[in-house]
């Protein structure tokens, strides 16, 4: 059985604290018309540029746009970038707690787009120090009593060094912790509600697996090492699955057109979140995560679903 803390029969609003490494992801669309005669490589000229929230960023911003109240936890430089991530979380509702740290650069991730299609990616990332990670810890554990799930975003940035501290002190207060994981030590996220790892994150810690009773076997021994009520898999063009205590369920894709699978995983995991918080129950809540999965490969780089595109009737 799942216990009962995922099972949450709310009835009034709840709310989501996202803590992870946060970003600026920048975009410059052009035309290319030509090789370069320094290099062979395309001459892009830029003709608009376009800023959005990256990382932990985005997933708070995919949970603010269903409508669920929500906040952020992160650490940004003292720069024009950091600037940028806190006017943009200003403008779509979030509220923000980040930590400034001058030593180092927002981390930035870049995209060159000529036709339509990705030509480069150039990423500018530096890790927090110890004395910011140490108040944002601090942090942490003074605002989880307000929140009711809590989503921790590790893309191995640096922003997530205290995280098995994090857990543990979200733990003691019996709340819903979602990962979305990186790396290959998965102990570090010991006790915490549900893991989301996609195909090849899974790979690094568990190897491959012959068929799915292999993946089965492997998965369900991981998730009970790690003391965990579920383990989804997302698996991009074969969907997900979800392994519980009480079964697996295989959930298939759902995606139209795949145009850009850049912050799929962190649309997959604020929708669980929103639903989760709205009352819905885990399979409830993976089956409308994967529905806005496969909204948002159909849409250019790091985009949300909105309410009316996941719950319109076609």
């Amino acid at each position: 059985m799942i216990n009962s803390n995922l099972d949450m029969n709310m009835n009034s609003q709840k709310r989501i604290l996202v803590a992870g490494d946060v970003m600026l992801d920048r975009y410059w669309f052009g035309e290319v018309n030509r090789i370069s005669p320094e290099a062979p490589v395309p001459i892009v000229r830029v003709e608009r540029r376009e800023e959005r929230l990256g990382g932990a960023a985005n997933v708070a911003r995919n949970a603010v746009a269903l409508g669920i109240e929500t906040s952020l936890l992160g650490v940004i430089g003292e720069d024009e970038a950091g600037q940028q991530v806190e006017s943009l979380l200003k403008q779509v509702g979030i509220r923000s707690y980040l930590n400034h740290d001058p030593s180092i650069s927002t981390i930035i991730k870049l995209r060159v787009i000529g036709r339509q299609q990705q030509l480069i990616r150039i990423d500018f990332e530096e890790k927090p120090t110890e004395q910011v990670l140490q108040d944002k810890l601090s942090r942490f554990q003074n605002l989880i009593s307000e929140y009711d799930v809590i989503v921790l975003s590790d893309y191995a940035k640096g922003g997530l060094v205290n995280i098995a501290q994090m857990i543990a002190s979200a733990k003691k207060l019996s709340k819903v912790i979602l990962v979305d994981p990186k790396g290959s030590d998965y102990s570090i996220y010991k006790g915490a509600t549900m893991l989301t790892p996609n195909k090849s994150e899974l790979k690094q810690v568990i190897g491959q697996w012959r068929d799915e009773s292999d993946l089965t076997e492997k998965a369900q021994n991981l998730r009970k090492e790690l003391q965990m009520q579920a383990l989804l898999l997302t698996r991009s063009e074969e969907g997900m699955t979800l392994f519980t205590d009480a079964e697996v369920l295989q959930v298939p894709a759902m995606a139209r057109e795949v145009f850009d699978v850049s912050g799929a995983g962190d649309t997959v995991i604020a929708t669980v979140a929103a639903m989760l918080s709205e009352g819905k129950n885990l399979q409830e809540s993976v089956l409308i995560a994967n529905k806005a999965g496969g909204i948002v490969v159909g849409k250019l780089g790091t985009a949300t679903v909105t309410r009316d595109e996941l719950f319109q009737k076609n």
